[in-house]
Order: structure tokens, then C-alpha cells, then sequence
């Protein structure tokens, strides 16, 4: 594939070599061969048919939530945290406050992406450098980092990637001049109606903001969410239900190789390594409904053999657990209204059918309870 230069890397006045982004987009365009426009057609049906299948889920914003903590828990780990998304779902029915910081990590990520949904659902915010900032300062605020994060800001001293200083970095992203100014390039083309494929379009959106490297920490997660926001924005999804982080998890080596092979003119295999993971993150998601109708239709069933009030007191749970499928008997009381004991009573119904099962069986107070199948689909 043709190399496409991107920018070059220019000697600094402090004796180190900083890569600068040329004009972008660049003039003329990009062109890319018949292969990846194949596959970006590809792509594109995909995203349509899981667009249209998530719309037969009658607790679409449910999946959503879901999708959202299995998004966060692969896009924190890419960054070295430890915890995954059933440690973030548990984290939102305990009552103490002392979590971990790599779950609170996810919290962060979850509360970012929750900010950005309303931000461009209610308020019709356009994608604009203030929005990135705004993402960022969801994400950092008050959260880990390994060094100071000035969430919100973008950076005002040098940065780099790998290494201990800019001189024996892997990569050193534009110092600051050079950084609005490819920013402000990116905001343009962002919102300019030219004739890229939008698919391919969100695949260079991404890695040229991981070039431009604009804040001091955070930078892989707040990229991360631009590419589901810019597709949401465009029209492609009517929620945003495709989230690539765990196609990057699964191919972390292969994520960081192409994105540092873009910036030195590998950006057509960039682009195809980025339409394979819509691809197979579409089909992903696509089978993943398919299998919450069965359990769902499969366990509705199950309620519908219990006496009347049986029935109905496990209706109300039921729809419930496809967003917060590990409760305790706190989460039940607070869903039903139910005192403590006819709580306890609905969840032993639940775990006679096969429905929830005690999270830690070894924990006699304070036990959690999952909806394990319905998990699973997810975790798998």
C-alpha cells in the first residue's frame, strides 16, 4: 500500500526530535485502494444490521448500558488497569466508598461516556475541540493518573511516548505551537462535508488525535470515545452501540504498531486494521442481541410458571437485571419497594430458576447475587 505522509519529525531547539503534522487533511485527499474500500462497504452493512437489530430490543438503553462497561473496562485496561467490567458493575451497588482506583478508573470512563451521550443527545453539541475537553476533564477529574492530568486542559509543556524523556522516546507528539495548530486542522476537517468514507473517516480521526497527543495523560481513552461520538454525531448509528476497545484489547500489539506505523505513512494499513475491527465488533454485537432475546424469552418462561404473585413480584426484577444484573437485596428493596425479607424471598426465587446466583458462595453477609448467563454474553 502507497505510503501517505502525515508529518515529519523536526530537530527541537532542547535537542530532541519532535514529529510535526503537516496541513491536514491532506491536499487532495486520501485515496485508498479497491481492498479497503471494499471492506469499508463491508463494514458499513454491518454497522447498518446491527443499528436496525438493537432497535428490536425493547430495552435498547439497557444493552447500551452494558456495552458502555464492557467499553470502559477494555479501553482502561489497553492503559494498565487491572479490573474488569463485573468489577464495575458491582462497584455501582456497593454502599462504601472505598473502590479500588483501577474499578474507579472504569467509573471515570463510564461517567465520560454517560456526559457525552447526553452532551450530543440533549444539548446537540457539535464535535468541536471544547467537547474533547470536556470528555477529558469527565475522565480525569479526581481519577488516577500517573502524573498530573490537568483534566479538561489540553497540555501546555511537552509530552512523550515511551521512554524517560523526549531524547530516547518512541514517539515525541508536536510541542505546543504545532499542536493547536494540527488540533485546530482536525476540528476543521471533523466537520467538513468533503468526500471520505465516514467509516474511514473515523479511523482517521483517531489515530491523527493519538498523533497530536494533546493532553498530558488520558489521551488513548478520550481518542477511544471520539470514534463512537463522531460516528453517533454522523448519523451512521441511532445510539451509539459500536464501541471498538475491545477489538484494540484483543489486539493491543497490533493496535499500537499500526497507529505508530500512521504516523510515518502507513495509513491506509491503519485504516484496514480499523475497518476489520468494525467488522468484527459489529457481528460481535449482532449476535450478542440475538442471545439476550433467547435468555430473555427463556427466562420470562421461567416467571410465568410462578403462582400470580410470584409472577409479578418477579416481573418487576426481571426487566431491571438487563442494567444492573449484580444487586443485592438493597438494590431489590429500592427496585420494589419490598421489605428486607420479601426481598431475600424474590432473589431465592430467582436463584431456584437458574436466574441469579450468589456471587461470592463463601460470603454470608453482605452477598452480592449476577445474572451470570446474561453476563456472560457480554464477557465472552
Amino acid at each position: 500500500m502507497k505510503s501517505i505522509e502525515i508529518g515529519q519529525l523536526k530537530d527541537q531547539k532542547e535537542g530532541f526530535k519532535a514529529f510535526i503534522p503537516g496541513p491536514f487533511p491532506l491536499k487532495g485527499g486520501f485515496e485508498f485502494d479497491s481492498k479497503v474500500l471494499k471492506k469499508s462497504d463491508e463494514a458499513t452493512r454491518l454497522l447498518g444490521k446491527l443499528d436496525g437489530i438493537t432497535k428490536l430490543l425493547p430495552d435498547v438503553d439497557f444493552f447500551l448500558s452494558m456495552y458502555l462497561r464492557k467499553d470502559a473496562a477494555s479501553s482502561s485496561q489497553i492503559e494498565g488497569t487491572m479490573a474488569t467490567m463485573i468489577d464495575a458493575i458491582e462497584a455501582e451497588v456497593q454502599s462504601n466508598a472505598n473502590i479500588p482506583q483501577d474499578v474507579d478508573d472504569i467509573l471515570h470512563y463510564i461517567k465520560a461516556l454517560n456526559y457525552g451521550m447526553k452532551r450530543v443527545k440533549q444539548d446537540n453539541f457539535p464535535m468541536t475541540l471544547r467537547f474533547i475537553r470536556e470528555l477529558h476533564k469527565q475522565l480525569m477529574d479526581k481519577a488516577r493518573s500517573t502524573h498530573f492530568s490537568d483534566p479538561g486542559e489540553f497540555r501546555k509543556s511537552q509530552n512523550w511516548i515511551g521512554g524517560t524523556k523526549p531524547d530516547n522516546a518512541r514517539f515525541v507528539p508536536p510541542p505546543i505551537d504545532e499542536m493547536q495548530s494540527a488540533l485546530n486542522d482536525l476540528e476543521k476537517f471533523m466537520h467538513s462535508n468533503d468526500d471520505t468514507l465516514t467509516l474511514i473517516k473515523a479511523a482517521l480521526i483517531h489515530a491523527q488525535f493519538e498523533t497530536i497527543h494533546p493532553f498530558l495523560d488520558g489521551n488513548g481513552r478520550t481518542g477511544r470515545m471520539l470514534i463512537t461520538f463522531y460516528l453517533w454525531k454522523e448519523g451512521y448509528l441511532e445510539k451509539p452501540v459500536l464501541f471498538l476497545s475491545s477489538y484494540f484489547k484483543k489486539h493491543q500489539k497490533v493496535y499500537y504498531e499500526r497507529l505508530f506505523g500512521y504516523h510515518f505513512g502507513s495509513v491506509a494499513e491503519w485504516v484496514d486494521f480499523f475497518l476489520d475491527g468494525v467488522i468484527e465488533i459489529a457481528k460481535e454485537g449482532i449476535d450478542i442481541v440475538s442471545k439476550i432475546t433467547a435468555l430473555r424469552e427463556k427466562d420470562v418462561l421461567k416467571i410465568q410458571t410462578l403462582g400470580k404473585r410470584a409472577s409479578e413480584s418477579a416481573a418487576l426484577v426481571l426487566p431491571k437485571l438487563y442494567e444492573q444484573p449484580i444487586v443485592n437485596v438493597a438494590t431489590v428493596q429500592k427496585w420494589t419497594g419490598f421489605s428486607r425479607v420479601g426481598s431475600q424471598a424474590v432473589i431465592n426465587r430467582f436463584i431456584k430458576m437458574g436466574i441469579l446466583t450468589p456471587k461470592d458462595k463463601d460470603n454470608k453477609y453482605g452477598q452480592s447475587y449476577i445474572y451470570k448467563k446474561y453476563v456472560d454474553i457480554f464477557a465472552e
